[in-house]
């Protein structure tokens, strides 16, 4: 299987975030479904050329180098039945396909240096009420699940907040 890593930089990505972090024995059961899924994805009777990767365990993330293979509407909405499939296999309370949800991380300031924090997924009209406070802005950085390929992935997915779409749009 090729991992995420191998993957070209103009492979089409797609983010999906849960509201929760997967457990250890989940993580386990999302590494089985996926291999298993794609095994057997095709588009057009194609096999992609494709990955599947968990990261923070809590994002789920899609990975198709379309110049091998294109990800046409047939192979989409494989990968979309897919996700949906986890959402009820892992139950309601992971909203993977909910884009209203999103995630940041509290970077935590300690002697000067800056380290990684939690990572929270909340509603937008949370995120949005909590900006309100500039002591909660500072040191934010939040992420970009709309970013579409791996290259803006890698560059653009978890971003300091006032570099953000959220900050353009709701500060």
């Amino acid at each position: 299987m090729i991992t995420f890593k191998e993957m070209p930089l103009h492979s089409r990505v797609w983010v999906y975030q849960s509201i929760r972090e997967f457990s250890k024995n989940e993580i386990t059961q999302l590494r089985n479904k996926t291999e298993g899924f794609l095994s057997e994805w095709t588009s057009h009777g194609k096999t992609m050329n494709a990955c599947i990767e968990i990261f923070h365990n809590r994002f789920i993330i899609v990975c198709v180098d379309e110049k091998t293979t294109s990800a046409s509407g047939c192979g989409i909405d494989k990968s979309v039945k897919f996700i949906q499939q986890l959402e009820s296999d892992f139950g309601g309370n992971t909203s993977l396909l909910d884009r209203m949800n999103v995630a940041y991380r509290k970077n935590i300031h300690l002697n000067n240096e800056v380290g990684q924090g939690e990572i929270i997924s909340c509603p937008i009209s949370e995120l949005k009420n909590a900006l309100t406070f500039p002591e909660i802005q500072k040191g934010i950085t939040v992420f970009n699940n709309l970013v579409n390929t791996k290259a803006a992935f890698e560059q653009n997915w978890e971003v300091p907040l006032e570099k953000s779409w959220q900050y353009e749009k709701y500060i």
